[in-house]
């Protein structure tokens, strides 16, 4: 097994540094929050003008625009669109198999979970880690402030291998947390047993907005094996003789490229955004790609 991640490969001037030109903005976030950056659905006494509507009785008299009953005798308010936080909430993959290859793709993992928690927390969101392998825990409720930075680098640098993969469980569990609705971002390489079916019926359930991070490696389609040999199952520990021919590689390759576009045409229909991160390279800019003009519409 490798070794595990530290708090200083998740949170370094340099790597902090390249996050800043990224931000993360939201169509329009559920009412509730506190003040921030992100347009509400709310309308009430924000700062950014959006409409009027006719007067109604019990309306704060202080809305009225006064103008508009001077000229045309008709009361209207004016309504102000509210700036409210939008709550991240990160579910990185920790099962067995993401922390077995070196460097394992567990640290990309929760260098994107990091990057991301950098970027919301420095405009003034809410961040929860929510880590799963075969159920989800509960690393660290939803908080704010920049000061809380170095607390998350240091929670998700306790994390290590847990059980087999059942992102399903993890997410019925997550759906009965009734947190506020908000962003879910997926970090996972998306190799689940039940198959990418169950995987994209999973994902349907989810009522937040979503982003898809596909941790993978080049060795994932086109595996470097040949001859006789026994493959065992990184979780379940089961075992099995096979036969590798070049037929038998096609069939695999061609099983795999039906998982991919399984997922990728769920994000396509859904709008989701969705990035595949090659463990093996930096991520900062391979993130990058989500965020299109330097923000990430959610």
């Amino acid at each position: 097994m490798a070794a595990p991640v530290t708090a200083e490969d998740l949170f370094d001037p340099e790597f902090l540094e390249s996050l800043q030109r990224l931000r993360m903005v939201a169509l329009r976030v559920p009412r509730g929050g506190r003040f921030a950056e992100q347009r509400s659905k709310a309308l009430g006494t924000g700062i950014e003008f959006h409409d009027y509507r006719p007067y109604s009785p019990g309306d704060d008299l202080r809305a009225i625009d006064w103008n508009i009953y001077r000229r045309l005798g008709r009361v209207f308010l004016r309504l102000f669109e509210e700036l409210e936080d939008l709550p991240v909430y990160l579910l990185p993959d920790v099962s067995r198999s993401m922390w077995l290859e070196d460097p394992p793709r567990a640290h990309a993992c929760l260098r994107s979970a990091m990057a991301f928690t950098a970027i919301a927390l420095g405009q003034h969101d809410r961040v929860g880690v929510f880590p799963f392998s075969d159920d989800m825990q509960v690393l660290m409720r939803p908080r704010s402030g920049w000061s809380s930075l170095p607390a998350f680098a240091q929670r998700m640098s306790s994390l290590g291998p847990g059980g087999s993969t059942d992102l399903t469980r993890a997410l019925r569990r997550f759906d009965g947390m009734g947190l506020r609705r908000g962003l879910v971002v997926v970090l996972s390489d998306f190799f689940d047993p039940r198959g990418a079916d169950a995987l994209v019926d999973a994902l349907k359930k989810v009522r937040h907005s979503m982003v898809l991070v596909q941790l993978a490696r080049a060795g994932d389609r086109d595996p470097a094996l040949q001859g006789d040999l026994r493959l065992r199952d990184c979780e379940s520990g089961e075992s099995e003789d096979v036969t590798v021919t070049p037929t038998l590689l096609t069939r695999y390759r061609e099983s795999y490229d039906r998982h991919q576009r399984t997922l990728t045409d769920f994000a396509q229909r859904r709008g989701i955004g969705f990035v595949r991160v090659d463990a093996d390279q930096p991520v900062v800019e391979q993130l990058a790609h989500l965020f299109e003009g330097g923000r990430l519409e959610a």
